[in-house]
């Protein structure tokens, strides 16, 4: 997953240039307020306005109020040097879950609306990052400082990266290549300082170094073209950064084409004597692109694709509610946000107004690589720490979402001095299925029927997206009408690529004459915190074994049958799945108190959809920083770790006490020192607790392997590139709740010769008109206001 880092290139050309502007990235990001309709700032109308993001007037309050502060001493993050105090980030703050549930159930007071802030004091003899609680909102008039579990700071070097570092770093690459400029000219046709139209832009590797306190940076040079993610041209440069003052920075090391030089000096003198393995590229007409979506080629069959295929209609009007940030669909009912530090947010999460979870949210991803260029070999990217949730592109109609979609727009204050709305960020869909939610055709087998019956099937789409640089990430959170709610993300965009060398084939699949695709690892972590009929739930894994019986009509017989064998899981240790070993089939969570009409515990079940494996070896350095991905040998394991290594292992599935300092998986600053992370998953069950009876978190990872290959080219596509999970209800209910749904259709025979039928239904005869009429619109700006 390459890091373009800020298209630099392209702010710095010529304005006559200004074709190419549109394709610059923009820094302006972060604290979201969905807003539906023509008023953003509107407050939602009922108990969901507490989980509500902050509006532009709330971000703008937050941030005046703590540039008034002189103790602060904050200036504009614009302009002046990485030596001062700056804001960075401000978002919700969200309530403590004892407040809110006082609030949603007992009917107690609203909690104070408050916001999390985050502070690079770069201005100091210490420099550090702090995060604060500012509030009350709307007119804040307190701040107090937020500590991380064990109270660490955050260190300086932790920081993600802003557009005034890139700015800075432009300009070293700029000096960099410039003794470089006749072998750029000669091998690629394209060049980085004093460029006009054939400039290299330069993608960014993390993390930044290879030990806490480090801030060093490969940075992969490639032609700015469309796709330019596919376009590396053999040149990668590692920059010093750490140091607040930029005359500080030096090269420590440059690799071009299998080779390593310690100064461009060096590889330049090379270069002028011949001394040099050099990759000429072949020049490209921009109509030619391989990386283009251009089409190109032809389908044999000679169907047609120069019309509209299959669309999503709502030929009745829409079957969702949404009120402010509160969803209501069927049964369902949520609360829901769009962090920009991670993203969706699923609150409140209930069905026929019993709570089945609290909270439903992305906590982290990442893609972890392998390669034969050293920012292959560096490439571990954690999104979390490039403003995952901030990146939240606009949505087109008819392709990214159906065109009768609800579009939301999302405010961002994120490396930038006013808040940045981003249009549609949001959608809200019904979408048809295809596939019944039930049905059943009763044979008479004679040639006839006794009934058909069958239940359409539709399931509500909450989606958003992170385009983190190459990658385009697609979020979704699927209601079903029968109880079940599917967890969903999509991997699309560019591969994360570099220059081919014969070595490369070893860790990935050539996909152009100099372009490797390099194999990595996804993995998604997402936080469950389950209230099955209550705060008190226990946990508990179901599978089957096998009984060898005698049987009891045929003593003299034996008889061999599946039983269901239960294992409450009474510890954290004991429910803690690791990566590398089955994960048992039925994964329970029960209200021990609340039984359905049949006796049984009402529960829900996780139910994983995913083959995630682990990216790195037990312990190794940066997998410290992701240890909820760790691998190993399970919870209890008495294995002996690597030496400095923490203990424990990766997981499917982790199952922990609600706790308020282990709200969060992950954080902004693992990206940036994963080998001693602010937020280490392992301390939430290291203590072992008991987990009966108890407010249960689950964390849950999902993810796959992927080995790039041509068919990668221009973009990874969607199909077979998707992982989730499910909540479905497991004895939750008495019967499947979708039997309220008035949209099934039941067909009867009224004599034998099925010439005249009943045909029993609750919704019209004719669905009516599908799509309206109305031109594709797009505008994909996203601007500080």
């Amino acid at each position: 997953m390459a890091r373009l880092a800020l298209l630099l290139t392209a702010l710095f050309l010529p304005r006559s240039l200004g074709r190419m502007w549109p394709l610059r990235l923009a820094w302006a990001l972060a604290a979201l307020g969905i807003a539906a309709g023509t008023d953003p700032t509107a407050p939602p109308p009922d108990k969901a306005s507490i989980f509500a993001d902050l509006t532009p007037a709330e971000l703008r309050a937050v941030r005046d109020f703590l540039m008034g502060r002189p103790e602060l001493g904050l200036s504009p993050s614009r302009g002046g040097s990485l030596a001062q105090n700056t804001l960075f980030l401000v978002e919700l703050l969200p309530p403590k879950k004892r407040l809110a549930l006082r609030h949603l159930d007992k009917g107690g007071p609203a909690p104070r609306r408050q916001a999390r802030a985050v502070v690079f004091f770069g201005g100091q003899a210490e420099p550090n990052v702090t995060e604060f609680a500012v509030g009350p909102l709307p007119r804040p008039s307190s701040y107090r400082p937020l500590r991380f579990k064990g109270r660490r700071t955050v260190p300086f070097a932790a920081r993600p990266m802003t557009q005034l570092e890139y700015e800075l770093l432009h300009r070293a690459l700029v000096q960099a290549t410039e003794p470089l400029y006749r072998l750029l000219r000669d091998a690629t046709g394209f060049w980085y300082h004093n460029c006009t139209d054939r400039c290299l832009t330069f993608s960014d590797i993390a993390p930044r170094g290879l030990a806490p306190g480090e801030r060093r940076s490969w940075f992969m040079l490639q032609r700015f073209v469309e796709g330019y993610f596919l376009h590396p041209v053999g040149l990668e440069i590692l920059i010093d950064h750490r140091d607040p003052d930029p005359h500080r920075w030096a090269v420590q090391s440059l690799w071009y084409n299998g080779q390593y030089f310690s100064s461009p000096q060096e590889l330049a003198e090379r270069y002028e004597q011949g001394q040099v393995a050099v990759a000429r590229l072949a020049d490209h007409a921009s109509q030619l692109l391989y990386s283009t979506y251009v089409p190109r080629g032809r389908f044999t069959t000679g169907t047609p694709t120069d019309v509209h295929g299959a669309k999503v209609c709502e030929p009745q009007g829409r079957r969702y509610r949404l009120r402010g940030n509160r969803l209501e669909y069927g049964g369902w009912s949520l609360a829901f946000r769009l962090r920009s530090s991670s993203g969706l947010q699923l609150f409140d999460l209930r069905f026929n107004e019993e709570r089945v979870a609290y909270e439903v949210s992305v906590q982290e991803a990442i893609a972890f690589y392998g390669g034969d260029t050293p920012a292959a070999m560096q490439t571990k990217y954690i999104d979390a720490g490039w403003g995952m949730g901030s990146v939240t592109y606009e949505l087109a109609p008819g392709i990214d979402c159906p065109e009768v979609a609800t579009y939301l727009d999302a405010h961002h204050f994120y490396d930038t001095d006013r808040p940045v709305r981003f249009a549609r960020a949001v959608c809200i869909f019904e979408l048809p299925t295809g596939v019944p939610l039930r049905r059943h055709f009763n044979s008479n087998f004679q040639g006839g029927y006794h009934f058909y019956a069958g239940l359409e099937g539709h399931a509500l789409v909450l989606r958003t997206t992170s385009t983190v640089y190459n990658y385009d990430y697609i979020w979704d959170f699927l209601l079903y009408p029968n109880g079940v709610m599917e967890a969903k993300v999509h991997a699309t965009g560019f591969i994360h690529a570099t220059f081919y060398t014969p070595q490369g084939r070893r860790y990935g699949s050539r996909v152009q004459s100099h372009v490797l695709g390099n194999m990595h690892t996804h993995l998604v972590h997402y936080k469950v915190d389950l209230d099955i009929a209550g705060t008190g739930n226990s946990f508990e894994t179901v599978d089957l074994s096998f009984e060898n019986i005698s049987n009891p009509w045929s003593p003299d017989a034996r008889v061999v049958q599946p039983w269901l064998h239960r294992q409450p899981r009474r510890s954290e240790r004991q429910a803690a799945f690791p990566l590398g070993q089955a994960l048992p089939r039925y994964l329970l969570f029960s209200n021990p108190r609340q039984h359905n009409r049949w006796g049984h515990a009402r529960s829900y079940r996780i139910q994983h959809s995913s083959h995630a494996g682990r990216v790195l070896p037990r312990g190794w350095r940066e997998e410290r920083g992701i240890s909820w991905a760790r691998w190993g040998s399970g919870g209890g394991s008495r294995q002996r770790a690597p030496p400095g290594a923490s203990r424990g292992v990766g997981y499917h599935l982790a199952v922990t006490r609600h706790h308020e300092n282990e709200a969060v998986s992950s954080s902004l600053y693992t990206q940036n020192d994963p080998w001693e992370p602010l937020v280490n998953f392992e301390s939430f069950i290291r203590d072992d607790e008991s987990i009966e009876d108890q407010d249960l978190v689950a964390w849950v990872t999902v993810g796959f392997l992927h080995i790039p290959h041509a068919e990668d080219v221009p973009n990874t596509a969607t199909p077979g590139n998707a992982v989730g999970f499910f909540l479905r209800p497991f004895n939750f209910f008495d019967e499947d709740p979708s039997v309220a749904s008035l949209s099934p259709v039941i067909v009867r025979p009224l004599d034998q010769t099925f010439s005249r039928l009943e045909v029993q239904r609750w919704t019209p005869d004719s669905p009516g008109p599908c799509v309206a009429p109305g031109p594709f619109t797009y505008n994909g700006t996203y601007w500080p206001q």
